[in-house]
């Protein structure tokens, strides 16, 4: 019977755990610079007081959720508007679910409208 040749090992290719080094920058992120906004201070203030005042209650379907299901979404696209994207009344509480599903078809759906 033959031998079976032993496979070289392939550990080598695979990063260690949690020594994978900062994450990489995504290309809309260059160019979107208005995306770091979501990481300030100012717009956590506000994302949570929005939610707070909602009673972490979605608006589209009205169940209530924990905050890390709410997203604090803009009522008017700001489009890179600093002032508009930091207006407080132009914030509503809104589950994750609906946000990415049925807002963003609306607003996908409205972007070559001209109003």
């Amino acid at each position: 019977m033959a031998r079976m040749k032993q496979l070289a090992p392939r550990g080598r290719q695979l990063k260690p755990r949690g020594q994978s080094g900062p994450a990489p920058v995504r290309t809309r992120d260059r160019v979107d610079t208005w995306r770091a906004w979501y990481k300030t201070a100012e717009w956590r203030t506000i994302r949570w007081d929005v939610l707070v005042d909602a009673n972490f209650t979605c608006v589209r379907c009205g169940l209530i959720f924990e905050s890390a299901d709410l997203v604090g979404d803009h009522i008017r696209p700001h489009r890179g508007d600093r002032d508009l994207f930091f207006d407080r009344t132009n914030v509503q509480c809104m589950c994750a679910a609906c946000h990415s599903r049925d807002k963003q078809r609306e607003e996908r759906a409205n972007a070559y409208r001209d109003d």
